[in-house]
């Protein structure tokens, strides 16, 4: 039976500080196989790399979010990167830009995107983009560290369809998780109908970002179900394919995991 792959997920996070375990074991039952989860600040670099440990089913990825980048130093980026030749790390993550919360440190955000995308150069591993309102520069900075050699995925895409294109030109994927089941996602659902399924993985980026019927409350892989649904809907094909595809996608995406 195929399983879902996760690709993005935040169970460090300490909304999952009570139930964590309960959670994880009602996977099988869900069908969710391999979870990747992110880091995002200093702090989540060595949860993360904790929770891949402990869990056979989850892997992990090691970076610092834009909006956390100011307490970034090179020192402190040399030791991330000592950390990345762990197995359990598959990707560099999450990197990027976001111009939605605090815009008064956009050279921050562009420098250590910059740096960190570099870094997954040196260690051959695929960058996990995050990306808000930021859509320009952070295509600009793609294509001037040719990040199609990179390889990686767009997580969490909210912008338009001509930009999808883009970016699965430079060889990405584009993540999508519960916001395609929202009512007013038109260009979510745009994007999803005009990209190839062959670059498409599934994600929650949970605690955040519920699918339909339980838009905000805490989200986990156990609603991926529903975002299955919607894709299989609009792709017109059905959820067997969805899942078998799509995880094909994250085994490209996370080559490093190869005991699957």
């Amino acid at each position: 039976m195929n399983m879902i792959f996760e690709t993005h997920a935040h169970y460090n996070d300490e909304a999952f500080q009570e139930d964590r375990e309960e959670i994880f074991a009602q996977f099988p039952e869900k069908r969710i196989g391999t979870v990747v989860n992110i880091a995002s600040d200093l702090k989540s670099i060595d949860e993360c790399l904790d929770l891949a440990h402990r869990y056979p089913f989850m892997y992990c990825a090691l970076g610092i979010h834009p909006s956390d980048c100011q307490p970034l130093t090179e020192e402190l980026l040399e030791e991330i990167r000592g950390k990345l030749s762990d197995p359990r790390v598959v990707a560099v993550g999450e990197i990027g830009l976001d111009y939605y919360w605090d815009t008064t440190f956009r050279d921050a955000q562009k420098y250590w995107f910059e740096r960190q995308m570099e870094m997954a150069r040196d260690t051959k591993l695929p960058v996990v983009i995050h990306s808000r309102e930021a859509a320009q520069d952070t295509l600009a900075l793609m294509k001037k560290h040719r990040a199609e050699e990179i390889g990686g995925v767009v997580h969490c895409f909210s912008y338009s369809a001509e930009i999808a294109k883009e970016v699965v030109k430079m060889g990405f994927f584009i993540g999508i998780g519960g916001v395609i089941t929202f009512k007013n996602a038109r260009k979510l659902k745009e994007v999803a109908d005009q990209v190839p399924i062959e670059n498409i993985v599934l994600e929650t980026d949970c605690p955040y970002l519920a699918p339909v019927p339980f838009r905000g409350k805490r989200n986990s892989s156990l609603y991926l179900p529903y975002v299955v649904e919607e894709l299989a809907k609009i792709k017109g094909i059905d959820t067997e394919e969805v899942i078998e595809r799509t995880a094909q996608n994250a085994r490209r995406l996370y080559s490093r995991i190869t005991d699957l």
